[in-house]
C-alpha cells in the first residue's frame, strides 16, 4: 500500500527511534516539563527559537493547539482576526479560534486555487475598518505558508514581507501558521528565519514533513510565549516527561530538513505523471512543495468514489472536495514509489472504464 494521504502518516525512522530510545533510557535527558525542568524539551525550544530568530519557543502537542495558543495569546475575546477565507485555522481546526479565543474572523483574499492563498498589503488595508464602537477591534493577521488548500503553495517573499509590514502600519500583530514553513523555506532557498522574521509569532509542525511522531512548536517574543504557556496549561496541553518526544524533534532538525527537497522533487514527478493521465488535471505551477492536487474530469467517478477506487489498487489519497483529490509526498515515499503510484492510478482508471 502506497500512502499519499498526508506527510502526517510518517513514522520515526530507525535513527529517530534510536534518539527517542536514548532519551527514554537516560535519566538526565528527561524531567517534568510542567515544572520547567525537562532538558531535552528546553534544548528543542532553544534550538527552534534560534533557528526562527525569536526570543522564546514553546513545545506543544499539535499544530492546531499551537495556532490556537498564538491567536489567544495576542487577542482578547471580541477582537477581529484577519485571515484567508480558506486558511487552515478557519477550515480545519474545529472553530477553536471562535470557541476558545472568542475572536471574530474577517476574510481577505479569494479562492485558494486562484490566489494561491496570498493576499497583499493593499487587500489587508481595505479589509480593516475604522475605529468604531459598532466594529470589533482589529488585532491580528494570520498568514499561512505553505498554504494547504492552495496546494502547498509558497508566498513570494517580497509579498509576504509587504503584507506583514502593512499589518504593522495598521497596528496589527502577525501570526504565521507555518505548519510546513520548512517546506516554504526549502522552496524559496532561504533559511526559515528569512520568513519568520517578518512575523510576531509562528507555529511550526514537527510531525508533518519532518517525520516526528507528535508535536509542534510556537515561537515569538518572551511575554507572548509566557502567556501562551499559561493557556497551554489551561487547555490541557502541558506535558510531563515530554523529552521522550522532543528528542525526535531534535533529530529531525539535524537530519530531516535538508531532505525536504527530495519530497518536492517527487511531488513534481508525481504531478507530471498524473497530469498525463486522461481525465486527471494537475496545475503544475501550483505544485511548489510536497502537495499535489488533482482535478477529476466530469466523466470520472466523484472524488469519494475515486479515493475508494485507488485504495483498491493500493494507493491511499484524500478527498478534497468537489472533483478534487490530494496526494502528499513524504520521507517514506521514494521516486520509485511515485512511478509505481502513477502506474496504479492509470491502471485503476483503465479498469474502471472497462467495467
Amino acid at each position: 500500500m502506497l500512502d499519499f494521504r498526508s506527510d502526517t502518516v510518517t513514522k520515526p525512522t530507525p535513527a529517530m527511534a534510536d534518539s527517542i530510545a536514548r532519551a527514554a533510557a537516560d535519566p538526565g535527558a528527561m524531567g517534568d516539563d510542567v515544572l520547567g525542568n525537562d532538558p531535552t524539551v528546553r534544548k528543542l525550544e532553544d534550538s527552534l527559537a534560534a533557528m526562527l530568530e525569536k526570543e522564546a519557543a514553546l513545545f506543544v502537542p499539535s499544530g492546531t493547539m499551537g495556532n490556537l495558543l498564538c491567536v489567544r495569546s495576542q487577542t482578547e475575546p471580541g477582537d477581529e482576526v484577519f485571515l484567508h477565507r480558506e486558511a487552515h485555522i478557519h477550515y480545519y481546526e474545529g472553530g477553536g479560534y471562535a470557541a476558545v479565543a472568542g475572536v471574530s474572523p474577517k476574510f481577505v483574499g479569494g479562492a485558494a486555487k486562484e490566489d494561491r492563498g496570498v493576499f497583499t498589503g493593499t487587500q489587508l488595508r481595505r479589509a480593516v475598518r475604522p475605529t468604531d464602537d459598532h466594529f470589533p477591534r482589529p488585532r491580528l493577521v494570520c498568514l499561512e505558508n505553505t498554504h494547504n488548500r492552495a496546494g502547498g503553495t509558497v508566498w513570494p517573499l517580497e509579498t509576504f514581507a509587504e503584507t506583514c509590514e502593512t499589518a504593522r502600519e495598521l497596528g496589527l500583530r502577525v501570526h504565521l501558521d507555518g505548519a510546513r514553513v520548512w517546506n516554504a523555506a526549502v522552496s524559496l532557498g532561504v533559511p526559515p528565519h528569512e520568513i519568520t522574521r517578518h512575523t510576531d509569532t509562528v507555529s511550526a509542525c514537527l510531525s508533518k514533513g519532518l517525520g516526528c511522531p507528535v508535536g509542534s512548536v510556537i515561537a515569538g517574543d518572551g511575554p507572548t510565549i509566557e502567556r501562551a504557556r499559561r493557556f497551554r496549561k489551561m487547555l490541557g496541553g502541558a506535558m510531563r516527561q515530554a523529552g521522550v518526544v522532543a528528542a525526535a524533534g531534535l533529530h529531525a532538525l539535524d537530519h530531516h530538513l535538508d531532505r525536504l527537497s527530495e519530497d518536492h522533487a517527487n511531488a513534481g514527478r508525481l504531478a507530471r505523471g498524473l497530469n498525463a493521465i486522461d481525465g486527471l488535471t494537475v496545475d503544475l505551477n501550483a505544485t511548489q512543495t510536497n502537495l499535489v492536487y488533482g482535478t477529476l474530469a466530469d466523466d470520472l467517478p466523484d472524488e469519494g468514489a475515486f479515493v475508494r477506487l485507488l485504495a483498491e489498487h493500493g494507493v491511499l489519497i484524500l478527498d478534497e472536495g468537489p472533483r478534487s483529490v490530494r496526494f502528499v509526498t513524504h520521507l517514506h515515499l521514494s521516486s520509485g514509489d511515485v512511478d509505481e503510484a502513477i502506474g496504479r492510478v492509470r491502471a485503476a482508471l483503465d479498469a474502471w472504464r472497462q467495467r
